[in-house]
């Protein structure tokens, strides 16, 4: 073989060699191979260098290799990261100009947006310096150490926190240990080091990288995420396990049920009261990286329900890490809203019917990832970041918030589902699906009644909710509730803490076929059958009923008193039916789900009436329910009868990787 040839085969052999590293997710071998002299490297090998950095969150040491790319013609996402390592090194106006440049002449519309949406975070910069903060932050020397400690959760006297410190086997995606979960008593920010340990083996797997904890309110049970054994198959697949902890030890972790294959799922984190999980998803659908999403457990235990946060929470770039604390605020990091450097801390909260995004401002934030905000009291607490002047990687930092104008209200709505038993008696109706939905649709909350009938939701200032009851055999119902003028002055306020309580009850009826509902307030001008604007409204009503319960099929029919002759009467009522139906079809009911039906005055209500009164209680319009497909509406559930440990957990509880 000719010298030439050798070399050619060597040099092909080395390609393969790097780029299958990179398809493995060996970010480390890659920057080994060919981490040293951009200048030497072809464009490809740049952006896979750079690429390797970047996504091993060595954003920074990308910056050389994406400047040579862009020089060598490299791929317009180029500009984009490049901006991006500029902006973690605090090189803000460096990364306007990039932006700029590469604005004038961009040509891929994906990438254009994104960096349209970084150039206006960078604008936002100075603005953001400029944000009065009340925090104090403080490094946790304790327990930092000069490898990753990240992920901090507070629960029953013991700190939770996942770390690699004491790694042996390396990750080959960030050449760096695998990360295991750890806990250690303290009290506040005062740790006691003599109780530091890992958890139990059952947990942590020596070659898989355990990630971050969620512990439920009682203390009693994990969800923590897990995945990324360093193969190929495992790199983008990180899932969430449940365990609980009884008998003095951790029960084997089992997958819950809501991941998806070759997404990651990490992050999780529990509301205040335990019924609604928050968690990272790159599963499809999403707004661009990882987004942040919520699941509901049901009556059987098992988290279901999964939604997307929305476009006013979730950006383009990653949202992680969510927390939601006592008074209702939303903390989260993300990298696509407007920040310094890479991963901010933002609370959201809900007001007039939107979401408000705040930056939670320096201290707390700096150019490089803050993350994983966690309250132990509504002004101090703990978080992580990897900002200059750490132990190393990932150090636990404690903070204090001095506001002096920290007031915090809390808006709760409790209600009662009943409905009325045979002799007309009100009574509680228990094991009863509610929604809390806002006026654009979307559901905020959800809750199972339990045998007292007792619901119990968050509400924000400001706003108008429609409450949606659902049960098998029983007609779904909407009720409207608000806060609006309902709102305390918060100037005005003394306590720290102030709860707000209003109260409501939700009436549910049941379907029972062939029983007349009257439609009240429906008139007719005499001798006419157009629907008169007063009776449109009434019949709006009904197709609202027949929206929220598509198993219904109705007979709607219209009575007339007994002044006039008995066959004028029965067109007329037909007549008048036939409206009402043309009406509630135009509105985007089904026809076959309605038939009209006139009755005259065939079925009189007051036989020889005698005053208006009593003929306008004749002249009525009906509905029936001809048709019923039951369904079950309380279970979202497939239909298996498998119980596992986890269903164990919460049916004896009670209970509602980085």
């Amino acid at each position: 073989m000719r010298i030439s040839q050798y070399l050619f085969v060597i040099i092909v052999l080395f390609g393969c060699s790097v780029e299958k590293s990179m398809n493995n997710a060996e970010f480390d071998a890659v920057i080994s191979k060919l981490g040293n002299s951009p200048e030497k490297n072809s464009t490809e090998e740049n952006m896979m260098v750079g690429d390797a950095f970047r996504k091993s969150n060595r954003l920074v040491e990308a910056i050389p290799f994406y400047q040579q790319a862009i020089k060598q013609g490299a791929p317009e996402e180029a500009n984009l990261y490049l901006a991006q390592g500029l902006k973690v090194e605090q090189k803000y106006d460096e990364a306007q100009k990039v932006l700029d440049s590469y604005l004038l002449k961009a040509r891929d519309e994906k990438t254009q947006k994104l960096a349209e949406k970084e150039l206006h975070n960078l604008r936002k910069i100075d603005e953001l310096k400029e944000k009065d903060s009340y925090y104090r932050v403080k490094n946790l020397d304790d327990i930092n150490t000069e490898r990753a400690e990240y992920s901090p959760v507070f629960s029953r006297n013991y700190l939770y926190f996942t770390s690699n410190r004491d790694g042996s086997k390396i990750y080959r995606t960030t050449g760096t240990p695998f990360t295991d979960i750890y806990r250690v008593a303290t009290k506040g920010a005062n740790v006691n080091l003599a109780t530091l340990d890992p958890l139990d083996p059952i947990i942590n797997h020596i070659d898989t990288n355990e990630g971050s904890v969620a512990i439920s309110p009682d203390g009693n049970s994990m969800i923590f995420a897990k995945g990324n054994d360093g193969k190929a198959k495992g790199y983008s697949e990180v899932n969430l396990f449940f365990t609980r902890y009884r008998n003095g030890k951790w029960s084997e972790p089992v997958p819950l049920s809501i991941n998806v294959a070759d997404a990651w799922d990490s992050t999780p984190a529990f509301s205040p009261d335990g019924s609604t999980l928050y968690f990272s998803s790159t599963r499809p659908g999403g707004s661009g990286g990882a987004d942040l999403y919520q699941a509901k457990v049901n009556r059987r235990g098992r988290w279901v329900d999964v939604r997307n946060l929305g476009p006013e929470i979730n950006s383009p770039g990653d949202d992680v890490f969510p927390y939601i604390s006592e008074d209702g605020s939303l903390y989260f990091a993300s990298d696509g809203h407007p920040g310094f450097g890479k991963l901010d801390m933002f609370r959201a909260v809900r007001e007039g019917g939107h979401v408000k995004i705040e930056n939670l401002g320096k201290p707390m934030n700096s150019s490089a990832d803050d993350f994983g905000f966690y309250q132990f009291n509504l002004t101090k607490g703990f978080f992580t970041s990897n900002r200059r002047g750490g132990k190393g990687d990932d150090d636990i930092y404690t903070f204090i918030n001095d506001d002096p104008d920290l007031k915090v209200v809390n808006y709760f709505l409790v209600g009662t589902t009943v409905t009325k038993d045979d002799a007309g008696k009100e009574i509680i109706l228990p094991n009863t699906k509610v929604s809390l939905t806002a006026d654009n649709g979307d559901v905020l909350d959800e809750s199972f009644t339990n045998a007292d009938g007792k619901f119990n939701f968050r509400v924000y200032p400001e706003e108008h909710y429609d409450l949606i009851g659902e049960k098998s055999d029983y007609f779904t119902v909407r009720k409207d509730f608000t806060t609006i003028g309902k709102t305390v002055d918060r100037t005005k306020l003394t306590e720290f803490i102030t709860n707000v309580t209003f109260e409501t009850k939700i009436m549910m009826d049941p379907i029972v076929i062939e029983k007349a509902i009257v439609l009240d307030n429906i008139y007719y001008d005499l001798d006419k059958y157009n629907i008169r604007p007063d009776a449109a409204l009434v019949l709006d009503s009904l197709v609202q009923i027949m929206s929220d319960n598509p198993e219904i099929y109705i007979e709607l029919g219209s009575h007339t008193d007994d002044r006039a002759p008995d066959n004028y009467n029965l067109r007329l009522s037909l007549q008048r039916a036939q409206s009402a139906v043309s009406y509630i079809i135009d509105k985007g009911i089904e026809s076959k789900r309605i038939t009209a039906k006139g009755y005259g005055e065939t079925q009189l209500i007051i036989k020889n009436a005698q005053t208006e009164e009593e003929h306008q209680r004749n002249r009525r319009t009906e509905f029936k329910v001809l048709r019923y497909n039951p369904r079950d509406r309380n279970d979202d559930l497939p239909p298996d009868e498998q119980v596992d440990e986890y269903d164990r957990f919460f049916k004896d509880s009670g209970n509602g990787n980085r």
